[in-house]
Order: structure tokens, then C-alpha cells, then sequence
């Protein structure tokens, strides 16, 4: 069996937690982000790190059913670049961060783009359970939880 994947887009504070987390219980982790300054070896030590646009990136990853796709920055520049090859992968999870009123605007800029609503539909946003998480640590934690929870596709 492969092992499972973690993409997680964007090199912010969140991500390092949530490296760390998906390390720990097992998978395969590698940041893209193309700022370097964010995406370096001294901030994610022992994770793949690809410096590169988050669509680029994603099309030589070759994404499967066992990898979960979050993006984290914020920024349509790069999380709808992940996201436009995303939607049309076949990940088991895709998550973004953001308020509801920062995915409803998400939702319609991937309309725009032409993205079926069905494709859409997928992206788990706000990301994370709502545990009522502030600190960094506890986002990643309601994130891995909601991705734990869609794999093993548990209910309620």
C-alpha cells in the first residue's frame, strides 16, 4: 500500500504544526510554496520542500487517492493555483483555510475559472473541524482530525 501524502500549500505558521502532526502519525509530507524565504529546511526540517507555483508543483506530484491537498496562505495567487488542479485530482481530501466569507469568494473565483460547483463541493472550507482552534497548534490539529476523519469517512 502507498504510503499516504500531505500537500500542504503555503510555508505560513500553520504548516509547521501540521508538518510536524502528519509526520508523526505516518505521512508523507512536502510543503510547496515558491518563497523560499517561508519554504526552507530551517523552518521544515526533514520535510519536502518544492519551491516552485502550486500548480506546476501539483502536476508532477501526481496526486492519488491517498493524498490530502491543504492550502494555507491566504493568497488566490497561490491557493487557487492549487486548487484549480486540485478539484480535478483524485484526493481524498482538499482543504482551505480562510473564513466562510473568504471560501465564498474562493467558490466564485473557481466558478469563474469554469470548475464544475460538484468539483468545488469538495474542498473541505473553513479547513479543519470546528473545535473551536486558535493557536496554530490546535488549527493543525482540527485540520489532521478533518482529514483523519475523511479518510476513514467517519460521520457526524
Amino acid at each position: 500500500m502507498p504510503p499516504l501524502r500531505l500537500v500542504i500549500i503555503g510555508a505560513v505558521h500553520i504548516a509547521q504544526p501540521l508538518a510536524k502532526i502528519a509526520s508523526t502519525i505516518g505521512y508523507e509530507v512536502t510543503i510547496i510554496d515558491p518563497r523560499s524565504a517561508f519554504a526552507n529546511d530551517k523552518r521544515f526540517p526533514n520535510i519536502k520542500i518544492v519551491n516552485d507555483w502550486p500548480e506546476e508543483a501539483l502536476i508532477n506530484y501526481k496526486i492519488d487517492d491517498r493524498t490530502a491537498v491543504v492550502t494555507l496562505t491566504h493568497d488566490p495567487k497561490l491557493d487557487d493555483s492549487a486548487l484549480n488542479t486540485a478539484i480535478k485530482s483524485k484526493a481524498f481530501y482538499i482543504g482551505s483555510l480562510g473564513s466562510k466569507k473568504t471560501h465564498n469568494s474562493r467558490i466564485k473565483r473557481l466558478l469563474l475559472a469554469n470548475h464544475k460547483q460538484t468539483d468545488i463541493d469538495r474542498i473541505h472550507g473553513p479547513v479543519g473541524l470546528a473545535i473551536g482552534a486558535n493557536s496554530p497548534d490546535e488549527i493543525a490539529i482540527s485540520i489532521m482530525s478533518e482529514i483523519i476523519k475523511t479518510l476513514h469517512k467517519v460521520k457526524g
